[in-house]
């Protein structure tokens, strides 16, 4: 394992830490240091380095900016009411990590590793991780090519960092119903291409269509499959679930769709609780008639950000589908509150899904 150098921040270098955290908003401050390291080829990962938070020097070449050759992971610790910091199934965060490096053509980083230098990342940082119920680190591990070349073809070097931000909820307004915009217009990603990975470009195609929605009054993007534009795949920065009946239904992960860590966490509390879930193809269509005949009875959203997003109305075509009154349902609610009491200690965890942070 790669030894890392370690540079604390003198004063002049530590940056103001919000004074409310009560008013934290997600991903705008970031914590006073960074995890980096760097990559060559026939060297491989070196260099790896903790060191005050600052500005990248690229190249105008450098191959990210030209290719799109990025990848990037998402994860949060959460300080629990007795001080421990806690960390939600980190291990699915780099096999993800690395599932997307190599559909990108990019390195691999042993995921021990990865774990070790976050340690020591938080360790640094542990007076960054707010204390109030609610609240987390965020966490963003990056990978970017940096080689200064031009030429479609991987790049020859790399470099890996890891930066913080104090978060408050995602959705300010709270544990409330959103409003989803369902597009046939516009499309995320289809199979074969790279919608399963978490790389930028993703990201990128989403935004226009996006930005449609939030004008109409919408929160997010509700995506339809790329080839007819009729199988429900996933939201913006989320997966989706519909409860039917007694039944809880998701698409399959066929190659278009992001694997979500919370996903899987909720299916495996479903079937730990006895919940039919089936991972299924499902349409618009048959979404739209469930909801009229209302069969439809939950809908709701799931990611690291958010945890569950309940889902209150759906809009397609000119026609609003307004699901469960517009309020929470009683199993997006039970999800949330097993996840979020895991996550901070306050449950019981019998997946063996928290990784405890050795802070002393």
């Amino acid at each position: 394992m790669l030894d890392i150098e370690i540079q604390p921040a003198d004063d002049s270098q530590k940056r103001p830490k919000p004074e409310d955290e009560n008013k934290l908003v997600f991903g705008t401050v970031f914590s006073d240091h960074m995890f980096i390291m760097n990559y060559d080829e026939g060297k491989g990962w070196h260099s790896a380095r903790i060191v005050p938070y600052h500005p990248l020097s690229l190249d105008p070449a450098t191959m990210v900016l030209h290719y799109g050759q990025g990848i990037f992971e998402g994860l949060k610790a959460y300080r629990c009411h007795d001080g421990r910091v806690n960390l939600f199934r980190p291990g699915k965060n780099w096999e993800r990590f690395n599932r997307s490096a190599r559909r990108m053509c990019m390195p691999e980083i042993d995921p021990d590793f990865q774990t070790h230098a976050l340690e020591q990342l938080l360790r640094l940082d542990v007076d960054w991780i707010p204390k109030k119920k609610g609240t987390s680190l965020y966490i963003r591990p990056t990978m970017l090519a940096t080689e200064a070349a031009l030429g479609v073809r991987p790049a020859k070097q790399y470099v890996y960092y890891i930066i913080t931000s104090p978060v408050g909820p995602y959705y300010p307004e709270g544990f409330n119903p959103v409003k989803i915009y369902v597009t046939d217009k516009y499309v995320r990603a289809v199979r074969g291409g790279v919608g399963e990975a978490k790389t930028l470009g993703n990201y990128a195609a989403s935004l226009y269509a996006a930005e449609e929605a939030k004008k109409k009054g919408y929160t997010q993007v509700l995506w339809l499959d790329g080839v007819e534009r009729r199988y429900v795949e996933e939201v913006g920065t989320m997966n989706i679930f519909f409860r039917i009946g007694d039944e809880l239904i998701t698409p399959p992960l066929t190659g278009s769709i992001l694997p979500g860590i919370t996903r899987d966490s909720v299916i495996h509390l479903a079937k730990h609780w006895g919940i039919p879930v089936h991972e299924r193809p499902i349409t618009i269509g048959e979404v739209i008639e469930k909801a009229k005949t209302g069969e439809l009875k939950e809908c709701f959203g799931t990611g690291t950000a958010a945890v569950i997003s309940p889902v209150g109305e759906l809009y397609y075509k000119g026609e609003t589908c307004v699901i469960n009154n517009g309020t929470v349902g009683e199993w997006s609610k039970r999800f949330y509150d097993e996840i979020v009491g895991i996550q901070y200690g306050e449950k019981n965890d019998p997946f063996g899904w928290i990784h405890q942070v050795p802070i002393n």
